[in-house]
């Protein structure tokens, strides 16, 4: 039996927690970051090198609730991430729905609009400059519509910079309904009607409305400013000016930036200074480290310890915003797995999921490969999503069988040994397996920021391909 890395994670367990921590397991953490320390890091770095730009990334979470134990973190957030999955599900239909007749697509207009899912899934932040000002917005690259809070708000959720006061830039300006960005942006969401983006006469300018499937949502008017990368401007950039916004998701931070696979997302507007091409690493902590969110092809930036290798982006006019791969094989400890669904393997890589989500098939035979080769631990109760779990309690090092991923073309990518196990409980006494099978076959796998942590994941639009390669993330 092939085995990977040897992690002493549970001793590291049992060593933070004799000092009086919450546990040294990353995603366990991830809810529990105070509002002071946010407050303290949200003016992250970013510089220009060469080519490129590089901002600085970081694990975002707020809560003004009072404060959960360790289990209840985990499972709001897995919850949280549930809901995203099932809004990616219901946007991909959609998608389909709409080029998939001419009656369909006369209706696109009507198909709601379920873009994010809670924020608290959508973990990871960056630092930009917007009309002389500044926003912390979280990276999200399943989103078509970068948007900010702005003044003056009817209703905002609570954030740590001062809003968006259009008055006081002199570069804004609301984009008009018989604009192509307004167009472009019913074209890309399939929003108007109720309320209408345009056509009313107290609507002379584009409205949007964005509405996330646990409730929360961003309204307001489609807006052009000037966007500041590391000093590299960009002129009349086109994002949603949120006057009334709702969500404990969002709070602590100004907005979202999107940057799928639409005529606005940041990718796509910023394509003549960066090419359609950006990476990002997303570091394995989630407090005192950072990641790096990397825009143009200058790979001199990277710091991978092993050769970039791409796969083909799907190509699929019916894909929306999404980045699509062929999923064409998984090893387990160095057991290649059988399924009859990597015929049709089909995924979707997502900066903004926490958790893999698998077809019912695939996760079947990774589950039972996992539980062959971890048969000397006793098995513990599901947990939330989770449902291959063991209890490791007492035990100060344990074997985790590498996971690779194998994609179109051969290239396979080695998943970090911490993005394999997800420790539920500081006593180690439930362990679960980090992936989840979703409902049915006829749904589409994700790859969740879970598995791509210390990887560098490169997005290039203008040659339809994504790369991977082995990295230590960290700001650069």
């Amino acid at each position: 039996m092939a085995w990977g890395a040897c992690i002493a994670a549970l001793l590291l367990l049992l060593l933070l927690a004799a000092a009086g921590s919450n546990g040294g397991v990353h995603c366990l953490e991830q809810g529990s970051r105070s509002r002071r320390a946010l407050q303290g890091r949200h003016h992250l770095r970013s510089r220009a090198v060469g080519g490129a730009t590089v901002l600085e990334l970081r694990h975002h979470s707020f809560s003004s609730a009072p404060s959960k134990s360790r289990e209840e973190e985990a499972d709001a957030l897995l919850s949280s991430d549930a809901a995203r999955v099932a809004s990616l599900q219901r946007r991909i239909e959609n998608y389909r729905l709409i080029g998939s007749s001419g009656e369909a697509a006369a209706s696109k207009a009507q198909v709601p609009v379920t873009s994010g899912a809670k924020l608290r899934t959508l973990n990871y932040v960056a630092t930009v400059g917007l009309g002389g000002g500044e926003a912390t917005v979280i990276v999200d690259t399943a989103s078509e519509l970068t948007w900010v809070q702005c003044k003056p708000c009817d209703s905002c959720h609570d954030q740590q910079e001062p809003l968006f006061d259009p008055s006081s830039s002199p570069s804004y300006a609301a984009v008009p309904c018989d604009s192509p960005s307004c167009d472009a942006l019913q074209v890309a969401t399939g929003m108007s009607g109720s309320p209408p983006a345009c056509g009313a006469a107290d609507r002379p300018a584009c409205s949007y409305t964005l509405s996330y499937r646990d409730g929360s949502y961003s309204r307001g008017v489609l807006a052009r400013d000037r966007l500041s990368l590391a000093g590299e401007a960009v002129d009349g950039f086109v994002f949603g000016c949120g006057t009334s916004n709702q969500g404990a998701p969002f709070g602590g931070t100004s907005g979202l930036m999107g940057l799928g696979r639409s005529q606005l997302s940041l990718v796509s507007q910023t394509a003549d200074q960066f090419g359609g091409v950006f990476s990002y690493c997303l570091p394995l902590k989630e407090s005192d480290s950072s990641g790096s969110l990397v825009l143009g092809d200058d790979s001199s930036v990277y710091r991978n310890s092993t050769p970039i290798v791409y796969t083909s982006m799907v190509s699929d006019p019916l894909q929306g915003p999404f980045y699509f791969l062929n999923l064409t094989g998984i090893t387990v400890g160095g057991q290649e797995v059988g399924s009859p669904g990597f015929s049709a393997g089909k995924v979707i890589v997502d900066s903004g999921t926490v958790i893999t989500s698998l077809v019912p098939s695939i996760y079947s035979a990774v589950k039972a490969e996992f539980l062959s080769q971890l048969a000397e631990y006793p098995q513990a109760p599901a947990f939330s999503i989770l449902d291959t779990c063991f209890n490791m309690t007492g035990l100060s090092e344990v074997q985790v069988p590498s996971l690779k991923l194998v994609f179109n073309g051969g290239v396979e990518v080695e998943v970090d040994s911490s993005g394999v196990l997800y420790f539920v409980s500081s006593d180690s006494s439930q362990v679960c397996l980090a992936m989840a099978a979703l409902r049915s076959e006829y749904e589409t796998s994700i790859i969740g920021n879970y598995q791509q942590k210390n990887l560098r994941v490169i997005f290039d639009t203008s040659a339809s391909q994504v790369g991977f390669a082995q990295e230590t993330c960290g700001y650069i």
